[in-house]
Order: structure tokens, then sequence, then C-alpha cells
């Protein structure tokens, strides 16, 4: 099958494995926009694909992504109509990943930060380089973590830890992510992409209905917390932007 695709976005085909790259790795695979439609859109045409069994969701070089780019964050500060626009593909992303019916797995090969943080909290399974971290830093930058871990992670640690990483954006190391609940378990860096394609193999193989109406099962809690939570923080979000708080951390990205 050929995927309409921009250069930040691979796709590359292993049986019935599917292997995904963030591929913007000058900017350690930060979501400029193109990459952030292609995210968007991708998951349809997985679901089209009739030889896509399982995915794996990895990044292109040290990082797995930093999350939003600076210029984007500036210009949704500076223009309301692409604020809004964001934050309506903020939804739709989540959207899109939670109704996909093929199992993900999240090969975390380097920093997953603010964006690249809840994008992997979305995935079916998560293996995590030993050297890696997530991270989400939305209210540290004096954001309402609109799309993030807000959503999702009441549902995979106790919601006290939850508001504490939250609260204080602190990194989440890997032995620690595995703890927690959002990491599956931990593994050498040199060996993550052939674990996450050997896992990925696995599942593939199996009877495809049960496996992916079971996911779709067990994505319902998800869904159901993302209806609940999502309007409400993302609109909260779009509010941050005309705080005080933000001008100062547009003021500290203008000057670096």
């Amino acid at each position: 099958m050929n995927y309409d695709l921009p250069a930040e976005l691979l796709v590359e085909s292993d049986g019935p494995v599917r292997v995904l790259t963030l591929n913007n790795p000058d900017q350690l695979n930060a979501f400029v926009d193109p990459l952030h439609d292609a995210m968007v859109g991708i998951w349809a045409q997985l679901a089209a694909d009739p030889g896509c069994r399982a995915v794996v969701l990895t990044g292109a070089g040290r990082a797995f992504s930093a999350g939003g780019n600076i210029p984007g964050f500036i210009r949704d500060y500076e223009d309301p109509e692409h604020r809004r626009a964001s934050l309506r593909a903020a939804r739709k992303l989540v959207d899109e990943i939670l109704g996909f019916p093929i199992p993900v797995i999240a090969a975390i090969n380097g920093p997953a930060v603010g964006l690249g943080c809840s994008l992997a909290s979305l995935c079916d399974l998560v293996l995590i380089s030993e050297d890696a971290y997530l991270a989400d830093t939305h209210v540290s930058i004096g954001l309402v973590a609109g799309d993030g871990g807000a959503m999702s992670w009441p549902l995979m640690m106790s919601i006290l830890k939850a508001k504490e990483y939250l609260f204080t954006g602190d990194r989440i190391l890997a032995a620690e992510a595995v703890s927690l609940g959002l990491a599956n378990r931990m593994v050498p860096a040199d060996r993550l992409a052939d674990e996450a394609r050997a896992l990925a193999q696995r599942i593939a193989a199996q009877p495809p209905q049960a496996l992916q109406e079971t996911k779709r099962a067990l994505n319902l809690h998800l869904q159901q917390a993302a209806g609940l939570v999502l309007p409400f923080a993302l609109a909260a979000e779009g509010e941050s932007f005309g705080t005080d708080d933000i001008r100062k951390t547009i003021e500290r990205f203008r000057s670096r």
C-alpha cells in the first residue's frame, strides 16, 4: 500500500507490522505542522491497509518526541484562529488514536516530552529505552494539561502520582515509568527496536477479530475518559494563552 505522507513521518513494512517513525530528528521530532497533520491522518491510512496487523511507533535519532515546536507555540499565542485550529487538531489526534482498531506499540527511544509524552500514553503497549524518560511539561510552561496526562494517567497510576508529575513537570525515568504503569517494560537501548518489532510480530499473529475487539473493549475506558475530560481541559488550555505566565514563556522562547 502507498501511504500519502510528508518527509516528517515514515512508514516501513515488516510483514504484517508497520513501523511508524517520527522523522524530524534535527528538532528532536518536535511536532511541526506537517508532522502533526500527518499524525492525525495516518491512522485512517493504516486501518485501510489490509496487510497491517500491528504498528510500532518510534522516533528518529536520539528522541522519541520533544513535543510541540516553538514557532507553532508562538503562533498559537499570537493568532487566536490558529490556536483554535490547533486545539481542534489535538482533540482529533486523541480520537483517531483511541479509535484505531489495530494494536500500537510505542518504542520510546529517547525523551518523550509534552505532546510526545501524551502520544506515548495513548499507545496500547509501551517499551522504553533504559536511558529514556517521559515528562508532561504543560503546567511548567503555563498551560493546562489539556491533551496530556490529565486524561490518561489516572487510568494508569494513582491519581496522587498523576497529580505530582503533572503539577511539577518532573522527568519520569524509565524504571519509574514501568513502576508507575506508564510503560510495560524497560529495554536496553541497543535492543529496543528489535524487541518492539518482535512483540509486534507476536501480536500480529493473534486472531485479528479477537485481538481488535479486545482492544476496542479496553479503549472504551480511555474514550470515556476522553469524552469527560477533554472538552473542559482543552478549553482551559486555550484560556491559558491569555495569562501572564504564557507571555513570560513566549518571551523566554523568543530570547533563545
